[in-house]
């Protein structure tokens, strides 16, 4: 209702409220709900996925989506482990809270799946490293490289962290007893997809 009276400002406010990064989830998401949608069943669906996209994107070229430093210091040394979407809303809340977060990651860039597991021509990376430059600007410190339980341990994050936030992902494939999963160039997406993205990068 706010795009279709023109308060695109406001639009990018209401969507935020609910949603960290509005320009993933508005260019990954299915969007079961507008197959649902009762409007449906006289005229054109609302193409909300579109809508949320359009809002995004316009508030990145008016320059409405600035860097938010928290007021105060809250005074928390907080780990979050995983940088996919999870990790990354997590981490964005906490240091506009005013606690000190630190993303750990285990690749050789943050982003988890949206940065290995999504084809570039579904989500280009420049929305992801955007908003990753946005959470350096507010204080988020990311870490690459980095296999909690490996190279640190957990009993020595739980001795530098206040509070650990595991948002690991689930990199496990479920593989299927199918006829023909036997067959050569049959491969689980997740041992495809991070090599086709890097070539990208």
């Amino acid at each position: 209702d706010l795009t279709y009276q023109g308060q695109w400002r406001e639009a990018i406010d209401r969507l935020h409220s609910t949603n960290n990064f509005p320009e993933f989830t508005g260019r990954l998401c299915p969007a079961p709900c507008e197959a649902a949608c009762v409007l449906g069943i006289h005229e054109p669906p609302v193409t909300i996925k579109r809508i949320e996209v359009e809002i995004v994107d316009r508030a990145w070229d008016e320059g409405w989506i600035v860097p938010e430093i928290a007021a105060e210091n809250a005074e928390k040394r907080i780990a979050v482990v995983g940088s996919g979407p999870a990790g990354l809303a997590t981490a964005q809340q906490l240091t506009r809270a005013g606690h000190a977060v630190v993303v750990f990651e285990r690749a050789d860039r943050i982003g988890g799946l949206m940065r290995y597991g999504i084809p570039e021509f579904k989500m280009e990376k420049r929305h992801l490293d955007r908003r990753l430059a946005q959470m350096e600007a507010e204080g988020t410190e990311f870490r690459v490289n980095v296999d909690i339980g490996v190279d640190i341990t957990a009993e020595q994050m739980q001795v530098d962290f206040d509070a650990i936030v595991l948002a690991c992902g689930a990199t496990q494939a479920r593989d299927l007893p199918i006829p023909g999963r036997e067959l050569g160039g049959i491969h689980q997406a997740m041992e495809f997809l991070p090599g086709a993205n890097k070539v990208q990068e």
